[in-house]
C-alpha cells in the first residue's frame, strides 16, 4: 500500500475483516478470538482486519479464506449481470469493494490473483457505462425536480462502490458545467 499511504479509501479497505485460520499456536493473543482463552490454538478461525492479516499470512502464522464479498455466489451474480449487484452492500465502511479486492488479489498466488484481477476489471468495465449514463441523466434533470425532493440519483448511488460514486459525481458535475457553458455560449447553434 506504499503508493496509497494517504488514501482514505485504502485505509477503509485495510480495515475490512477477513477470516484467518491459524496454523500454529500464538501465545498471549487469545483476546483476538473474543473469548477467555489466553492463546490462539492451531486451526482456530478468527476474523481479523486486513492490515493484521498481511502480517499473519506473510509470517506464515495463518492462512485466509476468500471473503464473502468475493464468494462464488457473488462472482456468479457479477458474471450474469454486473450492473444489478449492489457492491456497496458487499463490504462495509463506505463500499470499497474494488480496493478490498485489490488487497485480496495481492495476497493470492498467480492464477487466483489473475482470476481476481479479471473479475475486478470486468466488473468495473461492465458497470462504468451505466454509472456515466445515470450521472448524465440525473444531472440533466430540471433543478426544480431536485428542489422538490425528487432526486432519484440517491437510490442509484447507494449500490455503487466508492470509486464508482466518485466517478458518478465527476460525471454529474461535468454534465452540469457543459450544459451551463452551452447555454451561456455566444456560439451560434445549428
Amino acid at each position: 500500500m506504499d503508493d496509497e499511504y494517504y488514501s482514505v479509501e485504502a485505509i477503509l479497505a485495510e480495515n475490512q475483516k477477513i477470516q484467518c485460520q491459524f496454523k500454529l499456536e500464538v501465545k498471549d493473543m487469545g483476546h483476538l478470538e473474543g473469548g477467555n482463552e489466553q492463546h490462539i490454538k492451531p486451526l482456530s478461525k478468527i476474523q481479523v482486519p486486513m492490515w493484521m492479516a498481511y502480517i499473519l499470512i506473510y509470517s506464515d502464522y495463518a492462512d485466509f479464506n476468500i471473503p464473502p464479498a468475493f464468494s462464488a455466489r457473488v462472482r456468479n451474480a457479477l458474471n450474469a449481470e454486473p450492473r444489478s449487484v449492489k457492491l456497496a452492500n458487499l463490504v462495509g465502511q463506505g463500499g470499497v469493494w474494488y480496493s478490498f479486492g485489490k488487497m485480496i488479489m495481492k495476497m493470492l498466488n498467480d492464477e487466483p490473483a489473475n482470476e481476481m484481477s479479471r473479475l475486478l476489471v470486468k466488473t468495473f468495465r461492465s458497470r462504468l457505462s451505466e454509472v456515466i449514463d445515470q450521472a448524465q441523466h440525473f444531472a440533466s434533470i430540471n433543478a426544480a425536480t431536485s428542489a422538490a425532493g425528487g432526486d432519484g440519483s440517491i437510490g442509484f448511488r447507494e449500490g455503487l462502490d466508492g470509486t464508482e460514486r466518485e466517478l458518478f459525481a465527476l460525471a454529474q458535475e461535468s454534465t452540469r458545467m457543459m450544459k451551463k457553458w452551452y447555454e451561456t455560449s455566444e456560439n451560434p447553434r445549428k
